[in-house]
């Protein structure tokens, strides 16, 4: 498909009452797991953007009745733990890292083949963290050097419960490791050093799953959990995404005059991470209408615009805010003084790599930033950035978002060179963002 350019220029000030997509891991989550279960889950606020589109058609393809009703609320009839169909095609997973992740731990203790592929961006991303863990259950794989897709799961005819530490923070691998014992025998435990988003082991327990979270000493988790399992179908409201929340919250911030409320986001303290670093920043933001929804907290934002101030961010907050860190180093271009991001190699095998994509296009902007080792800095004189730029980016919608923000507040109007990796995550987000008073426009042309 040919590319879709984007332009964005000084917005007005931005205000409004708006919803975000639903949140995109609970997306992929709430299908797979309503896959396993016996009888019918309904799943309100399901995110349509294409990653969890790609989940939803591979479910099909592996036996489940999956359908969306004329209200929107999506039905998944399940075939119960283990009963997963070989399906007849490749499953192509698109963008979806998280949606591939965890579809290969979930078939990884089912015994049959299954083919994996995807677009240019998720076969060039790496899976041998996940194959490692689940090679060790019993499940075989062979694919492109690196453990790239093109790829074939060999499901373990006999699986093996395992006990495995994390090497590297990651909710992805976890999450394929719990999904794969599912159907193993006896128990499986995932060990973190730093506790990493849990909204696996939230929706396990939803569904009917023995889930037991241990504490460890220095904040680390054990999650165990009870092979096979009857899960029973749920009905589950997806709260709206923090990750695509966070480009609005950001824009509010920094568009002089804005005042903009967004209603239902997910709030998990384990998702938060960037929320408390704009609070450091200075940022106004209050949480009202604080709630559960199917054991996820949600809570209404009020966002107001905001002077903000360099931070130094820990590694350790990583893990709460790794999709965050393109907008947040927008916002800390705005900022007065350093803004230093600590530990982020994680950012490299992202849709893209992400802190070069980061480093390059506020380069190009006019602001001051250097990538000291795993480290991304950037140095703000508390206003606007130049602007002007022309940004490529790399197929990464979160990348294409943030500087999409960036341009409602720079001085000189900044591009993209490609809007369409953003229906990925947030298909509306022109139509939104316009509607609270952005300028996002196809050059040339009309928004």
């Amino acid at each position: 498909m040919p590319p879709k350019p984007l332009s964005s220029s000084l917005a007005a000030a931005l205000s409004g009452r708006i919803r975000v997509p639903g949140d995109k891991s609970i997306s992929h989550r709430s299908l797979m797991l309503g896959a396993l279960s016996v009888g019918v889950s309904t799943i309100e606020g399901l995110l349509e953007g294409e990653d969890v589109l790609a989940t939803a058609a591979a479910m099909r393809s592996l036996g489940a009745h999956v359908e969306r009703r004329p209200d929107g609320v999506w039905e998944v009839a399940g075939r119960g733990v283990g009963g997963l169909a070989e399906a007849d095609d490749v499953l192509d997973m698109g963008n979806a890292g998280t949606g591939a992740r965890l579809l290969m731990g979930m078939l990884a203790s089912h015994p049959f083949t299954s083919f994996f592929t995807g677009d240019a961006s998720l076969r060039s991303r790496p899976m041998r963290r996940v194959i490692e863990p689940l090679a060790r259950m019993g499940a075989g794989f062979v694919g492109r050097s690196g453990g790239r897709l093109p790829l074939a799961v060999i499901g373990a005819q006999s699986p093996i419960p395992i006990s495995y530490e994390l090497p590297v923070p990651s909710a992805q691998v976890k999450s394929a490791i719990l999904l794969a014992g599912l159907n193993t025998p006896g128990r499986t435990t995932v060990v973190e050093k730093e506790a990493t988003r849990d909204h696996t082991e939230l929706m396990l327990r939803h569904f009917g799953a023995e889930i037991v979270v241990d504490l460890l000493p220095g904040g680390g988790r054990a999650v165990s959990l009870t092979g096979h399992p009857e899960l029973t179908g749920r009905a589950v409201v997806v709260p709206a995404d923090p990750s695509s929340a966070a480009f609005p919250v950001v824009a509010a911030l920094l568009v002089p005059g804005s005042e903009v409320v967004l209603t239902g986001v997910g709030v998990n303290p384990l998702r938060s991470g960037l929320f408390q670093t704009l609070a450091e920043m200075g940022a106004d933001i209050q949480f009202t209408d604080r709630r559960d929804q199917a054991g996820e907290p949600v809570a209404d934002l009020l966002v107001r615009h905001s002077a903000l101030r360099g931070v130094d961010v820990p590694p350790s907050r990583a893990p709460s805010m790794i999709d965050e860190y393109p907008i947040l180093a927008v916002a800390a271009s705005f900022a007065r003084g350093q803004t230093r991001m600590r530990g982020l190699s994680e950012l490299r095998v992202k849709e893209s790599d992400r802190l070069a994509a980061i480093a390059g296009g506020l380069a190009a902007a006019g602001v001051k930033v250097t990538v000291s080792g795993d480290d991304l800095i950037v140095d703000g004189d508390g206003g606007p950035p130049a602007g002007g730029a022309a940004v490529a980016v790399r197929l990464d919608h979160r990348i294409a978002m943030a500087f999409l923000v960036m341009g409602m507040a720079a001085r000189r109007p900044l591009s993209i060179d490609d809007a369409a990796a953003i229906d990925t995550s947030f298909p509306d987000f022109v139509t939104l963002m316009n509607g609270l008073g952005a300028r996002l426009v196809v050059p040339g042309g009309e928004g």
